[in-house]
């Protein structure tokens, strides 16, 4: 599948962009924590024709996770917008900001289909409350009929998905998912990676081992997804201060307030 939008443009004090691609070129704007100005970093991908527009301003971020203008080399006409798929857990905290975004339309996307592995969740109602689709996967034991990998890659295809969004989704993401999806799944991570990601690291308990090791600095890290936990490639990191007398919720409401 080709990737013709990615989820950057950050509004941030300091962004850091992965560079192992020869085909994706960052500019990096270095800011102090006062937050009167911020810059989003323009990037170019030259093997598939995409940009990234540059601005100055310093708004509200969901546009931090998904704030992308896409244009084809050599063509004036935005193109088409995109049929998304949010993964959540829980709350849904960033799959709301993410809705509102493509609803706002500074996200170029719509969200189509909604999947969780609780039903009960507070990103479910959301869905629900919105009139978007949701599919429970997996399901849980007491589910008569249970859905396989391969009926999920199904099911998103006549949903004619083209991207995939983990926001606070718990479950390892098989490998039939990712095949049929390759370069076009990406997870929110609520810590610098790679440090405090994988197995285990996940919501409350990133803070507390963040402010547990005595680090000076956190932030969340969006990635593409692949077979384990937090290891696909890094496509940016934004950067928060620890500060002293942090708890762990507040160290997790600032880190969240810069994917909002």
């Amino acid at each position: 599948m080709e990737t013709q939008s990615l989820f950057s443009g950050f509004c941030s004090n300091s962004v850091i962009s992965s560079s192992k691609d020869p085909g994706i070129h960052y500019l990096h704007h270095q800011l102090s924590f006062n937050r009167t100005i911020s810059f989003r970093p323009q990037c170019f991908l030259a093997s598939q024709g995409l940009k990234f527009v540059s601005r100055s301003e310093s708004k509200n971020s969901v546009e931090k996770v998904s704030n992308v203008v896409s244009e084809k080399e050599d063509s004036k006409s935005w193109v088409k917008r995109k049929r998304l798929a949010v993964f959540v857990s829980g709350g849904g905290s960033n799959f709301r900001s993410i809705h509102q975004a493509c609803v706002e339309g500074s996200v170029n996307g719509d969200v189509v289909v909604l999947v969780t592995n609780k039903h009960a969740c507070g990103g479910a109602q959301y869905a629900g409350d919105k009139g978007i689709p949701v599919i429970l996967f997996p399901k849980t034991r007491d589910e008569p009929d249970d859905l396989s990998s391969d009926d999920l890659v199904n099911v998103l295809r006549r949903f004619e998905v083209e991207f995939i969004l983990l926001a606070g989704y718990l479950k390892l993401i098989p490998v039939e998912l990712i095949r049929a999806y390759p370069k076009s799944i990406f997870n929110i991570h609520p810590s610098l990676l790679p440090a405090f990601g994988g197995k285990g690291y996940y919501g409350m308990k990133v803070h507390k081992a963040v402010i547990a090791s005595g680090a000076r600095y956190s932030g969340p890290t969006i990635h593409f997804v692949d077979e384990h936990y937090d290891t696909g490639r890094i496509l940016a990191q934004i950067v928060v201060p620890v500060l002293a007398n942090d708890t762990a919720e507040e160290l997790a409401a600032r880190v969240l307030r810069e994917v909002r």
